[in-house]
């Protein structure tokens, strides 16, 4: 199962308004200048330990091998990343309609968190589901491990119900 996370206000937040992991050392904290939430690092790691895939799925143009950078420079290996050229590329392409900026179904992502409420909106509207995050949630970590585990048991019954509904040549019908 995969789980992905917004960047901006979700991972990357403010000094001035959140509790943040240390800063990198020089020269690292003048390439990477993002700061990230307290706890980051812990959370992804419990999550791929767990079995989770873990990706990034951002609106910002931020490159993949920038974001790659960061992220293992705090202990983290990334499972998958898609930035605002990706999506327009993958997702958007040459649709006259306008998608939304994540369309986290598209990579099979289970679940993905976000701050933004117009992208947790459209997760109803285009099959994928969504963890609306709090700027003041102190209990955030355990809340998206709670929402996952949730998801990956509503996705395993969902498996076992379908393969019972599957009929196979020889089978007695009910």
């Amino acid at each position: 199962m995969r789980v992905s996370f917004d960047l901006d206000e979700v991972l990357f937040v403010s000094p001035e308004t959140h509790k943040v992991e240390r800063p990198l050392r020089f020269p690292f904290n003048h390439i990477y200048r993002e700061r990230l939430r307290l706890g980051t690092p812990e959370l992804i790691n419990t999550l791929q330990k767990l079995g989770y895939e873990v990706w990034i799925y951002t609106s910002s143009y931020r490159t993949e091998n920038y974001i790659r950078g960061l992220f293992r420079h705090y202990g983290v290996r990334l499972d998958g990343i898609v930035n605002a050229q990706r999506h327009l590329r993958e997702v958007q392409g040459d649709r006259r309609t306008r998608l939304p900026q994540k369309v986290p179904s598209h990579y099979r992502i289970s679940l993905h968190v976000d701050d933004e409420s117009v992208i947790c909106t459209a997760g109803r509207e285009y099959g994928f589901r969504t963890y609306q995050l709090d700027a003041d949630d102190d209990s955030w970590k355990d809340r998206i491990i709670q929402r996952a585990e949730e998801i990956k048991n509503m996705e395993e019954l969902q498996q076992a119900e379908n393969s019972r509904k599957i009929w196979k040549p020889g089978d007695k019908r009910p």
